[in-house]
């Protein structure tokens, strides 16, 4: 069974039923249900069990929402009235930063290029990735692009590289594996001392989020900065028309639309050769475990920015979802999530990965005075534009509100806040916006409502405990499968 070996109702139900990494017939899944319901009513105890067990280090005494209420800022008190951070567009000059990559796939060495392209005196000294293809590929590409050249003692392969990149002189380490690992990395470096860039999500299930709460917390004591992949948070048309709405021309904001609906992404089929992990860690996107399904892994943008713009945690979400032309892994095609507020408000989220369909990228923000288009638009309710992001065109001699790339105005934030002495992290919101993506997958492999506070007492934990190249049980190619069978008359 994936997940805790602790025999709780959140391992039963999150794990077998929520989970939905294995079909269960109708007398299981009512067995499971009636379990969790008979759990409900001694939920206290169950929450101080959670507590308990959730208690590290100097931290003993806080529970996981405690942690996760804890935040300042916009993420606690809302849009209304927050300021938008003002960030350079090159990170100021300074001693030589020292980074090193962990996880070198297409966004691996992206994060490489990005970093480097931040400032002066920026330097990729370490990589390590589990595959030594992926290794040298990466190798490849950051020669060919930045001529950046890396002996190959500093060059390392396998289930451990993290550590070995962690103990190679370096100052900033890029967190860009499958984001299954990255609590593990994100807890190791925090523990090594070194700033971080991780890319999102930063878990794929609630036991992983929260320990890189935990982890966050640490860093901030340690004065170590944490910048985190959510782009649209350091994208100049998306900060300034946040800072619009939070400055209230669009009135109170009573709801919103979310939509990401695009094509298929990339797909491993089997070789006779790989063993189940080296399978599973090749098509690494179409495995829950490993990935933590599209809602998690992509639609996190637009939830983030749906997130940043509310600066509320629902308290419950209704899913659904289904799978129709995947071909490998154990995933969905789509979900749409409705999730509720404590004030009464409810939000629609929804998003596919189907090609040859319609697509749609859309964040729209609802207020009593008109609704935004995240991206660059305030509309007056009857349809009609209120502002406009004012893009120059190109060659205009005023380029004041040119979009930086926001994939290096990230590494841009990072490196000013190391070099200024001003520690910086976002990664209680990566969190927030982590946990809300997962509740609403739990929803949808369940067809069940969930509530923020079953994450919060959640033991569950996805995938293997140990890390090898051969077999990986208990984690069946099984796609979930909602409610119970019909029975015919």
């Amino acid at each position: 069974m994936i997940g805790s070996s602790d025999c709780t109702w959140e391992t039963f139900f999150f794990s077998l039923s929520l989970c939905g990494c294995g079909v269960l017939d109708a007398a299981r899944f009512v067995y499971y249900l009636n379990y969790y319901r008979d759990m409900e009513s001694n939920s206290e105890l169950s929450r101080r069990k959670f507590v308990a067990n959730a208690a590290i280090g100097t931290l003993a005494t806080l529970g996981a929402a405690d942690l996760l209420l804890s935040c300042s800022g916009s993420e606690k008190k809302g849009p209304q009235g927050t300021p938008a951070v003002a960030w350079p567009e090159t990170a100021p000059d300074g001693p030589m930063l020292r980074a090193g990559l962990v996880g070198c796939g297409g966004r691996g060495t992206g994060a490489a290029i990005n970093f480097v392209d931040a400032g002066p005196n920026l330097k990729i000294v370490a990589m390590g990735d589990v595959f030594a293809d992926k290794l040298a590929d990466s190798r490849a590409q950051l020669k060919k692009q930045r001529n950046i050249e890396l002996p190959d003692d500093k060059c390392f392969v396998g289930f451990d590289s993290y550590q070995k990149v962690l103990d190679a002189g370096i100052d900033v380490v890029l967190l860009c594996t499958p984001p299954h690992f990255r609590p593990a990395h994100v807890e190791a470096a925090v523990n090594a001392g070194k700033h971080i860039f991780m890319e999102k999500p930063c878990a794929v299930d609630p036991v992983g989020a929260r320990s890189i709460l935990v982890s966050a917390k640490k860093a901030e004591q340690m004065g170590l900065s944490i910048v985190s992949g959510t782009i649209r948070r350091v994208q100049k048309d998306y900060v300034e028309t946040h800072r619009r709405v939070a400055a209230g021309e669009i009135g109170e904001i009573v709801s919103a639309h979310v939509i990401r609906n695009g094509g298929s992404l990339w797909v491993k089929k089997r070789r006779p050769e790989w063993t189940d992990m080296e399978y599973m860690l090749r098509n690494w996107e179409n495995f829950c475990w490993l990935s933590g399904d599209h809602i998690v892994e992509q639609f996190i943008h637009e939830v983030d920015v749906m997130n940043w713009y509310l600066g509320k945690i629902p308290i419950k979400c209704m899913g659904w979802g289904g799978r129709q032309r995947r071909i490998t892994g154990d995933q969905y095609d789509f979900f749409s999530v409705e999730y509720v507020y404590d004030n009464g408000m409810q939000t629609h989220c929804a998003a596919r990965q189907i090609s040859g369909c319609s697509n749609l990228k859309r964040e729209i923000i609802v207020g009593t005075k008109g609704y935004a288009d995240c991206s660059g638009t305030l509309y007056h309710p009857d349809g009609t534009v209120m502002w406009k992001y004012p893009h120059p065109k190109e060659g205009d001699p005023d380029q004041t509100w040119k979009v930086k790339d926001p994939y290096v105005q990230e590494h841009v934030n990072l490196v000013t806040s190391i070099r200024t002495g001003k520690p910086f992290s976002d990664a209680e919101a990566q969190v927030h916006s982590t946990l809300i993506t997962i509740m609403g997958r739990i929803s949808a492999y369940t067809g069940k409502d969930v509530t923020w506070e079953e994450m919060m007492n959640s033991s569950l934990s996805l995938g293997p405990k140990s890390y090898a190249f051969g077999p990986v049980p208990n984690i069946p190619e099984v796609i979930p499968v909602i409610g119970i069978e019909a029975v015919p008359s």
